[in-house]
């Protein structure tokens, strides 16, 4: 979708359209209510605004539904296609990688009680995991900021790509 099409859309569709990339509903709401936009950047803009900041209760709903890092979104949905657009970036991984990953994972869920969020495009699968141990040591009142810093990035990156199309 264009920014031209985005801008002349009827707002549910407008709304409908943003979702893939965040399925915050204040969010959608905001930059659906702020048309139209003379630009991708103002858009994107508007974006970054309205994700600052997430309160706890967007991020865990945006969360819930997130695939683990290291895991491909299973489907042919808008978001399960920019979630392995994201992740390609991962490519075929050795073994020990994939295994290390996976354990993170699991004490990062066990640690904090949600899924571990890092914008995976652009780093390569030893930097996450590298980024993963890191954030392991972290406390929750640490870790909350960067997971919700990791969730605008991911959205208006996700924003950027769904109007450059």
């Amino acid at each position: 979708m264009h920014i031209e099409q985005f801008n002349a859309a009827d707002r549910t569709d407008a709304v409908a359209s943003l979702r893939p990339c965040l399925d915050i509903q204040r969010w959608l709401d905001e930059l659906a209510d702020a048309r139209p936009y003379s630009g991708l950047e103002p858009l994107l803009a508007a974006g970054r605004r309205a994700a600052d900041p997430f309160t706890p209760a967007e991020v865990a709903a945006a969360l819930a539904h997130h695939p683990r890092i290291g895991e491909r979104a299973p489907g042919t949905s808008t978001e399960a296609r920019l979630s392995q657009s994201e992740q390609a970036g991962l490519g075929n991984p050795e073994a020990a990688v994939s295994e290390a990953l996976a354990d993170g994972n699991r004490a990062y869920e066990e640690k904090f009680g949600q899924v571990f969020l890092i914008r995976a495009a652009g780093r390569s699968r030893e930097e996450i995991l590298a980024s993963l141990n890191a954030r392991l040591a972290h406390t929750p009142e640490q870790e909350e900021p960067i997971i919700g810093q990791q969730l605008r990035e991911i959205a208006v990156l996700r924003l950027e790509g769904l109007m450059s199309k």
